[in-house]
């Protein structure tokens, strides 16, 4: 999720962590991060997430923030541990990088690393570690957004020849998205409605909770609600967003 006033995300993770052992197997560990300005804090668990005493309670405590990151894993290259539950975080230029990856990028360990290391052994982590080296390499000083952007979009494209490499990342301002198989969008703005989740049953009518001027963005790998239009991505493509907009969609392939 990312949005242009401090948002909860709790509707949209009452969803997602119904998949994550429920109405979907994804059950090998789950993660959130929400930033507060540059900085990140994660919720993680190697364990399922439906019916995780933590998840409730994010779900029960909301927490306001511009960016968040959820992600819901179903392992296929690492044991299930705390070091391999996604997102990953780093540091780059002053302030958090927040990555969660969908999909096996069967040569990853062909990917050459450098400041970054992984902790766990998972494809996704070293090709995060290997994507976030391409950035910072790639520019002496903090670049300009669109610079920065096409870094992104290039260095996720040719990671994305070795495997399926699904993901999403914050860099603190905006949520970069890269398709690789399967990812899908929606902007939430005025004027609002009544929404309802697909996995759960929930109804929440915005309207009632937002201002006109509110805009979100929220990005999944299938639609999270059942009576809202979902944009569906294009395999090789990177979308960026920033205060609530679509700002770009750049070739990754």
């Amino acid at each position: 999720m990312e949005c242009n006033v401090p948002t909860d995300i709790v509707f949209s993770f009452s969803g997602l962590r119904r998949r994550g052992g429920g109405t979907a197997d994804h059950a090998d560990g789950w993660g959130l991060a929400l930033y507060d300005g540059p900085s990140a804090r994660a919720f993680l668990e190697p364990t399922a997430c439906h019916d995780s005493p933590l998840a409730r309670f994010l779900a029960d405590n909301p927490i306001k923030t511009l960016l968040a990151i959820g992600h819901i894993r179903k392992k296929t290259r690492g044991k299930q541990s705390l070091a391999n539950t996604h997102p990953f975080i780093r540091e780059l230029w002053g302030k958090h990088w927040v990555f969660a990856h969908n999909g096996t990028v069967k040569s990853a360990k062909t990917l050459k690393l450098g400041k970054y290391q992984p902790i766990g052994d998972t494809d996704s982590e070293r090709a995060y570690c290997h994507l976030l080296e391409g950035i910072r390499a790639s520019f002496r000083d903090p670049p300009k957004p669109r610079e920065l952007w096409e870094a992104v979009a290039d260095i996720g494209g040719r990671i994305g020849r070795k495997g399926t490499f699904n993901f999403l990342m914050g860099d603190g301002r905006h949520l970069y998205a890269r398709c690789a198989t399967k990812l899908c969008y929606l902007i939430r703005k005025a004027p609002f409605g009544e929404a309802r989740l697909q996995d759960d049953d929930v109804t929440i009518d915005f309207s009632a909770v937002t201002t006109p001027k509110d805009r979100v963005a929220v990005v999944s790998t299938v639609p999270l609600t059942t009576n809202e239009e979902w944009t569906q991505g294009e395999p090789g493509n990177l979308w960026v967003f920033d205060q609530g907009t679509l700002k770009a969609t750049l070739p990754s392939a």
